[in-house]
């Protein structure tokens, strides 16, 4: 029998996942969840006044002209169209990728359209408002977490997903192979 454990290895020998495109729903599920959840926000929240909803989360309107953090927010406006293309360019680039994931990659088939469906979801707040809208906001002892949206929790659970599969996926790709060799 020959020895199969070195083009199990090589991601170019691995069957590609049939149609990895599909999984593009979760992109667009975040999207609308987003925008709902936004929209929702928008119309039923005062700005930056906190709604209790438990002892360590409020509700709180906030606009976010920068990126994660406010980062850059206190920039003159070149920073919307910078992250609009981020965001463009980062959308394109993973659907590429998602299009070329193999069949035993499946969290990474998850993760990446939760990433393009934050980005996008986001995208949509820069192009049209100029600021990302915030609402959910956590804290504990006086210390509190900067807001976030519906679009940068899937951009999160992607990019945890992306990590885990990097450090597992190598360790399951590894394993199969030891177990053919034997």
């Amino acid at each position: 029998m020959p020895n199969t454990a070195s083009t199990t290895n090589d991601p170019h020998q691995r069957p590609p996942m049939r149609r990895p495109l599909r999984w593009l729903w979760l992109a667009v599920a975040i999207i609308v969840l987003d925008l709902l959840t936004k929209y929702t926000a928008s119309h039923f929240l005062n700005y930056a006044q906190p709604v209790e909803v438990l002892p360590f989360f409020n509700l709180t309107l906030l606009h976010n002209t920068g990126a994660a953090f406010s980062f850059l927010a206190d920039h003159p406006g070149w920073q919307r169209w910078f992250f609009a293309l981020i965001a463009i360019g980062a959308s394109i680039g993973l659907t590429v990728w998602l299009s070329r994931v193999k069949a035993d990659e499946k969290l990474l088939a998850v993760a990446l359209p939760l990433i393009i469906g934050g980005a996008l979801g986001n995208l949509y707040d820069r192009l049209v408002h100029g600021y990302v809208v915030d609402f959910l906001s956590f804290h504990a002892a006086g210390w509190y977490y900067p807001a976030f949206n519906v679009a940068d929790i899937g951009i999160t659970l992607g990019a945890v997903g992306l990590i885990w599969e990097s450090i597992m996926g190598d360790r399951r790709r590894k394993k199969a192979a030891l177990q053919q060799r034997d």
